[in-house]
């Protein structure tokens, strides 16, 4: 059964937040550069490293929640290593993109918006990708995938597939032990 995200804790490691604080804080003006580094080392925004940043930089909680919430980019939920997101514009739509959602979803046993127990699959859509002759499009951590079809959406699955068994410790994000000395205590 997959998860989306609520499930899995991941707690961050204080020292890591607060080396991401160092080299990043320059006042309310570095916000998004310090969410951007925390979204890269977990893949995610926990709620923990949220409360540090605000109480940090100092920005109220609420603003820290803003930014955070206002881009795609940003995740406050654990994503996957490889993030599949499917195009349902209107141009992907009526070329097939529902039964690319489809397959994907069964190949890689979550549905749309949740996220693999084992953190290696995001599945997602997105209203357009601005490549609508392409369509349907996928964008994988490998770029787009254009014009595809179901016997392409299993050979992508394959390669990306691959690619994360050859570096499997690669791109995990930085887990502790809730129990661990240096955790960040819950608020």
């Amino acid at each position: 059964m997959a998860t989306t995200g609520q499930e899995r804790i991941i707690q961050p490691r204080v020292s890591d937040i607060r080396k991401i604080l160092d080299e990043q804080s320059n006042g309310a003006s570095s916000l998004l550069a310090v969410l951007e580094d925390i979204q890269h080392q977990y893949r995610f925004l926990p709620r923990d490293a949220l409360i540090m940043v605000s109480e940090r930089i100092p920005v109220p909680l609420s603003q820290v929640y803003s930014v955070a919430t206002f881009y795609n980019a940003f995740s406050l939920k654990p994503r996957g290593r490889h993030c599949f997101q499917v195009c349902t514009g209107t141009a992907c739509h009526v070329r097939g993109a529902t039964q690319v959602i489809t397959r994907l979803e069964t190949l890689l046993g979550i549905e749309t918006g949740e996220t693999s127990d084992d953190l290696e699959y995001t599945l997602e859509t997105v209203n357009c990708l601005g490549a609508c002759a392409l369509g349907p499009i996928v964008v994988t951590d490998q770029g787009y995938d254009g014009m595809m079809t179901i016997s392409k959406v299993d050979k992508m699955v394959r390669r990306v597939h691959s690619l994360g068994s050859e570096n499997a410790d690669a791109g995990k994000p930085a887990q502790v032990d809730a129990a661990a000395t240096d955790a960040v205590p819950p608020a």
